[in-house]
């Protein structure tokens, strides 16, 4: 019990939150590098699209997370169940919708995707709501900073989907896409709790100070910004699984996975960063000591990350993936340091997403489509491909800097 007591006095809960963080983004890199070791290439192709699917979701799912947050740290407490109630019902609605198009498309989806059946399309697409329920769910606790249940939250997902996923293995041995979609769900469901009930007589609820206006113009807003993260964080893998061999574009989605964990953990400040951002332009303080605090905390975890990949390659390759990929050692820092620039980047968009400020958003929209086409015409190497989103990303942090120093003066 003391124990206990003195780690509430000095660990503040945001902090608890980043430790936690850290957590998920780990077990779920483990989970992902288990699903290519245990299965195989030819059957990690199905789990890979599953996870795929998951993450294109996301962009609305993460939409309706921020939204919600933003909105709940905005308001006044007594609008928070009015304002949630009328949002969880959107999200459900448009999840049932979404489902049931991915349920019942099952069998094309897995002729046009090459699948072994449509089952796991099918699992797939009952999870849906799920996702999105949960999304707004994480979203009002991420608003009210209550980070100790957002951490729940995310500790029940990331460990159902991991025990639940293993354990199926364990005990089927086959039709492992099912396997993987069925532990997706289990995870979705877990990741529910602690929940809040749903109200759906929204007439009842609706608040009649709030401007709906102003929340579906967020709204779509932060939908397209997520969705050019989609854009910049996949375009290159599938552009190099359609320009390079088999054997080429499978040592590149190697060399993805490990560099991407720089933006693993810069998602952490992320989530830290709305409420507080928001918090402060109510009470009329400054926030630009936010924004330059959580940019120096993602370039000292970048830069540690980037030299330890620059120093440690082959070791690093070797234990994540064997010595079948060692030819990619020496991009790993590279695609390391492209994905830091983008994680810094990131940041001053969701600050200015805080403040309401858009303009941002275009600028990594714009960049998004411009990698997409230089990969297109410059693609004789591997290296040449890594090396090009180091330049768009290099422009896009520079831009970034340079919206922000204008806008203070």
């Amino acid at each position: 019990m003391t124990v206990f007591s003195v780690v509430k006095k000095r660990v503040s809960p945001q902090q608890l939150f980043m430790l936690s963080a850290l957590l998920v983004n780990g077990g779920n890199y483990i989970y992902n590098l288990l699903l290519g070791r245990i299965l195989g290439p030819e059957a990690f192709a199905d789990a890979a699209l599953l996870v795929t699917l998951l993450l294109v979701l996301s962009f609305l799912g993460m939409t309706f997370q921020l939204v919600t947050a933003k909105f709940v740290a905005a308001l006044p407490q007594e609008q928070w169940e009015s304002f949630r109630n009328r949002i969880g019902v959107l999200a459900l609605v448009i999840g049932c919708v979404l489902g049931a198009a991915v349920f019942f498309a099952a069998p094309f989806l897995q002729n046009i995707l090459q699948t072994e059946n449509p089952l796991m399309f099918q699992i797939f697409g009952i999870g849906v709501p799920l996702y999105f329920v949960m999304s707004v769910n994480r979203g009002q606790y991420q608003g009210e900073e209550s980070f100790a249940k957002l951490s729940i939250s995310y500790q029940s997902e990331m460990w159902g989907r991991l025990l639940i996923t293993l354990l199926a293995f364990l005990i089927v041995r086959d039709h492992f896409g099912v396997l993987v979609s069925f532990g997706i769900l289990g995870s979705l469901a877990l990741g529910l709790f602690p929940f809040k009930k749903l109200r759906f007589n929204v007439a009842r609820t609706t608040s009649p100070d709030l401007e709906w206006g102003k929340v579906r113009t967020f709204m779509l807003i932060t939908a397209c910004y997520e969705l050019t993260q989609i854009i910049i964080n996949n375009s290159d893998i599938i552009l190099v699984k359609h320009f390079f061999q088999a054997q080429e574009a499978g040592l590149y989605a190697s060399l993805a996975l490990i560099g991407r964990v720089v933006y693993f953990v810069a998602w952490m400040f992320v989530m830290l960063l709305l409420p507080t951002v928001v918090r402060l332009k109510k009470e009329g303080k400054p926030t630009g000591h936010i924004l330059f605090k959580y940019v120096g905390y993602i370039g000292l975890l970048s830069s540690v990350i980037v030299v330890v990949c620059a120093t440690f390659p082959e070791l690093i390759i070797t234990l994540l993936f064997g010595d079948a990929y060692l030819s990619m050692a020496s991009l790993l820092w590279q695609y390391a340091l492209a994905t830091s620039l983008f994680a810094v980047a990131n940041i001053f968009t969701y600050y200015f997403l805080s403040l309401d400020q858009y303009r941002p958003i275009w600028f990594s929209a714009i960049l998004g489509v411009s990698q997409i086409v230089l990969i297109v015409f410059f693609h004789s190497s591997l290296a040449l491909v890594v090396q090009l989103q180091i330049l768009v990303m290099l422009v896009l942090l520079a831009v970034q800097i340079l919206y922000f120093l204008s806008h203070r003066r």
